[in-house]
């Protein structure tokens, strides 16, 4: 059923106080009365997890997680209530029993599944929440299995339905999720109304929108009673169709469409219904359609337009906790959107995000690719295995029945290219997992939502490249030059660009760089492979800056981190260049991932405490609606591609100027150009030159004469619209004459920059404040201002040093308070 947020006489109370926990030896107590004398309780939050009440306790670290899935954890809390009510336990974590006063009123085997439970209650009741050790569990699960992941650490797992956080070796801390994860309510039912369950579909037709809605009712009111639904503000009649079912359908003209929001605007509108008197909140939703273009490539087309989905995967706000509100959500969510991120992938290893995660992707325009939880294995393929997993995806496709943000379902992670990998003949990629009992389930509940079997998957070899979704790793993992990146026809990538990101200076506090174990443990590697993604990123750091890592590190260990920190970004940003171009095919990337899971320097492109990293400043760049890339064109020199995802066309100036020693302007050139609405324009530099300039030194006439090429798109006022920098080679340190001036305006503190010579890389270190934008590079004789903005509430007064990686030393600057 859709959600039902509120109904006339429907009372919710929400268990999230007065719980305590303790541990035991597995099945020391087969009941609560086992435990009567047991001393050890300490507070527990619920929503949460037994890690999170232990750290809360000082029992339990991140630095040093002791595994769980040894013990026995029992919750329990006392009831006040009276009366009939319905328990609702939305997530326990992961074989768990229910008593109430002594009585098992409730066994579940999935982390995923929700429960409600009819309850009498007296007033003065216990609750008891028992979660099981999976330990022994997983030791007493056998199958048959075709072939055997090395990433996840218990095979076991294949046959139980937890999160995969926790068991992955090698990029995953070993945090394990017990307890009770999603909120535990009592709801109690006066009114005359009780909704069973609510189906509404949102749709468009032409310029209409349409909300169609069945309600299963119970109904204590006379009979007959009058019933609507109202969208938009819309209303319609709801009809009668038996006693405990009302349908109708609501249409509303030309409304506003919901869009991402790098193309429009994510319009929402409320949709209520009623009957008698009773009113049905049903939050929510948006007019919008999506679709897969045709052909065995992948492409996403959204109320008939192409959009270049790019983002990130997302992996939790926080791997001990693993949170589901609004308030855990929104800061990350926020960073995604001020990134230019329009798509975030929750995939198959991770666990299924609450429906506040959908509320705000809804809000903030961001699509969601939704994995199911299911990864890597080779699945059971029994009845009772698949009808749970059904049940599984119906409750989530329930939750977000009303989504617009939902726009690709996908049966799972890995799975066919562990097959294919592993050699396995493709008879055996296949599952009836992802083939039947998962699309089934979407087509039934959200027909509007594009499947894919496995992400990767399609083409010749699940992961091949230039068909279906990829793994695109060509860049990056597998160490090919950046040109691979147009070579490899990418059609969709939905995961890619893996590095180990290096945070910035504040971070490295509790986890010394480089050599320290710490560091080394927490960087990402795949099992069994004799390098990590450290070396990875090394190899790159060789490759764009010409310096030799391993001396680098001994000889100026602070320019190896500052240089580390702004390849990945480098890389990212020359590969989305090539994939949003002007004549690209390739309709979308996802960076692999979004946020770290521990600190470090992890996958994530945001640190574990919610800084972005230099990364995240490069795909702010890469992802702008509007703006201009370059790219090197061989022989046929620079282009120029301007890009505009918005409604409306944008007149600009795009300006092009070559310079040597980062100062001296040796060829510069310029057009007035009118981008169109949802369009693109190629150009080719040296077509806007006066004379024959080798901006690419491809003809090699001598000694280059330049050594980076700034094109700047402006308004015609002059405003600036974005920039972007070609540089022919490593750029030497010198004296640039960057200057800092640290201003106050009416939101705060803001950061004039200005510099003589081109200055590369630009990033401001400050303990007390972070710059919205860093990393970047700033041309000869421009103006720059970077707002400030506060790490933490003690932050009054900016007081650091701006960098940049030509330079010879810092620029200091602070403020006046």
């Amino acid at each position: 059923m859709a959600r039902v947020l509120s109904v006339t006489g429907r009372t919710t109370v929400a268990l999230d106080a007065g719980w305590e926990l303790t541990l035991t030896a597995p099945g020391a107590a087969a009941a609560p009365a086992e435990l009567e004398g047991a001393r050890d309780w300490i507070p527990a939050p619920v929503p949460g997890t037994a890690a999170q009440a232990l750290r809360d306790a000082g029992r339990w670290s991140l630095d040093d997680p002791k595994p769980l899935h040894g013990h026995d954890v029992w919750y329990r809390t006392r009831l006040t209530a009276e009366g009939e009510r319905t328990l609702v336990l939305h997530g326990l974590a992961t074989l768990a029993e229910v008593w109430l006063n002594g009585e098992r009123i409730l066994t579940s085997d999935s982390m995923f599944v929700a429960h409600a439970v009819p309850v009498r209650l007296s007033g003065n009741d216990e609750l008891c929440l028992a979660f099981r050790a999976l330990a022994p569990a997983l030791q007493g699960r056998r199958g048959r299995a075709r072939w055997r992941p090395r990433m996840i650490e218990h095979q076991a797992l294949r046959g139980i339905r937890t999160t995969l956080l926790g068991h992955m070796p090698g990029w995953c801390p070993p945090v394990h999720a017990v307890g009770p994860w999603r909120p535990i309510e009592l709801v109690a039912e006066t009114g005359p109304l009780r909704v069973r369950a609510a189906d509404l579909r949102s749709t468009v037709c032409d310029r209409d929108g349409t909300v169609a809605l069945t309600l299963s009712v119970d109904w204590r009111g006379a009979s007959g009673a009058p019933a609507w639904v109202e969208a938009a503000g819309v209303r319609a009649p709801l009809a009668w169709t038996d006693p405990h079912t009302l349908t109708g359908t609501v249409t509303v003209p030309d409304p506003d469409l919901w869009w991402p929001h790098t193309h429009g605007t994510p319009a929402l509108h409320a949709v209520r219904a009623g009957v008698g008197e009773a009113v049905v909140d049903l939050g929510r939703t948006g007019f919008r359609t999506i679709a897969r273009e045709p052909g065995s490539r992948f492409a996403l087309r959204v109320n008939g337009e192409r959009v270049f989905c790019r983002g990130a995967c997302w992996s939790t706000a926080d791997i001990v906790s693993l949170p589901g509100s609004r308030a855990a959500y929104g800061p990350w969510l926020s960073l995604a959107v001020e990134a230019g991120m329009n798509m975030l992938r929750v995939g198959g290893t991770m666990a299924y995000e609450s429906p506040a995660f959908f509320e705000l992707c809804d809000e903030l325009g961001l699509l969601v690719w939704q994995d199911f939880m299911f990864a890597n294995f080779d699945y059971p393929a029994d009845e009772a295995f698949l009808g749970a997993a059904r049940q599984e995806a119906a409750q989530l496709l329930d939750r977000v029945q009303a989504s617009p943000s939902l726009a690709v379902l996908c049966g799972g992670s890995e799975a066919m290219q562990q097959a294919a990998m592993l050699g396995l003949p493709c008879s055996a990629w296949s599952q009836p997992l992802f083939d039947a009992a998962l699309p089934e389930e979407g087509a039934r509940l959200r027909p509007d939502v594009p499947y894919v079997p496995n992400s990767p998957s399609g083409g010749a070899l699940p992961f091949i490249a230039n068909d279906g979704v990829t793994h695109y790793y060509g860049v990056g993992a597998y160490m090919r030059p950046l040109e691979d990146a147009r070579r490899a026809d990418v059609s969709f990538a939905s995961e890619c660009l893996a590095f180990a990101n290096v945070p910035d200076a504040p971070m490295l506090a509790g986890v010394p760089a480089v050599h320290d174990p710490r560091w080394k443990q927490r960087v990402p590697r795949d099992i069994g492979a004799p390098w990590d993604f450290e070396d990875v990123r090394e190899h790159y750091l060789r490759r764009l800056y010409g310096v030799d890592p391993l001396t680098l590190r001994y000889e100026d260990p602070d320019r190896y981190l500052r240089l580390s920190r702004a390849v990945t970004g480098d890389v990212m940003e020359a590969v989305f260049a090539e994939w949003r171009r002007a004549g690209s095919t390739t309709a979308g990337g996802l960076v692999f991932l979004f946020q770290d899971l521990w600190p470090g320097a992890g996958w994530g492109v945001v640190d574990a405490s919610g800084t972005p990293k230099a990364a995240w400043h490069a795909l702010k760049r890469a992802f702008r609606p509007v703006t201009v890339l370059l790219t090197d064109e061989g022989v046929n020199g620079l282009a120029a591609h301007l890009l505009n995802e918005t409604a409306e066309p944008v007149p600009a100036v795009l300006s092009v100027t070559c310079l040597r020693d980062g100062e001296v302007p040796v060829a510069r050139g310029r057009a007035e150009v009118t981008i169109p609405a949802r369009g693109a324009l190629a150009l080719a530099v040296p077509a806007l030159l006066d004379a024959f300039f080798d901006a690419t030194y491809a003809y090699r006439f001598g000694p280059p004469a330049h050594d980076a090429t700034v094109a700047a798109l402006t308004a015609p006022d002059g405003a600036p619209i974005a920039d972007a920098v070609h540089f022919l080679r490593p750029s030497e340190r010198t004296d640039l004459d960057l200057t800092a001036e640290a201003v106050r305006d009416g939101d705060g503190w803001l950061l004039r920059l200005r510099s003589r010579r081109l200055a590369r890389g630009v990033h401001v270190e400050d303990d007390g404040f972070r710059a919205a934008d860093g990393w970047f590079h700033l041309p000869p004789g421009t103006e720059r201002t970077v707002r400030l903005l506060p790490r933490h509430d003690r932050a009054t007064v900016p007081d650091g040093e701006v960098h940049a990686l030509n330079g010879r030393g810092p620029v200091r600057f602070k403020g006046v308070a």
